[in-house]
């Protein structure tokens, strides 16, 4: 099982087109709907900070997600788009409550 977030900051004249693509990824996720991965993006109040939160049941889920087209487009190019580089966090649960990883 793997458990990250991935915080990033971007350029606010990025952040619809950023939106787009992370929409679009979840247009595919839904479409093909990958077992084992739990996954949901939010934006902070700021309007500019992006944070992603993803479980991977397994290594085949984050090669799935990782060859999913609107993944790989979003990625692509995302150092030109932000003014905080993506920091990718390994993240263990202290507690949950009906939430995504509830069933640790």
């Amino acid at each position: 099982m793997k458990k990250i977030l991935v915080r990033y900051r971007i350029k606010a004249n990025k952040v619809a087109e950023n939106e787009q693509l992370v929409k679009e990824v979840y247009e595919q996720l839904h479409v093909i709907q990958i077992q084992g991965l739990r996954y949901a993006t939010v934006k902070l109040e700021d309007g500019v900070t992006f944070v992603h939160i993803a479980y991977h049941e397994n290594e085949q889920v984050s090669k799935e997600l990782g060859s999913l087209p609107a993944f790989r487009k979003f990625t692509k190019n995302i150092n030109d788009r932000c003014d905080e580089p993506p920091l990718v966090s390994s993240v263990s649960i202290v507690g949950s409550y009906n939430f995504i990883w509830d069933r640790n």
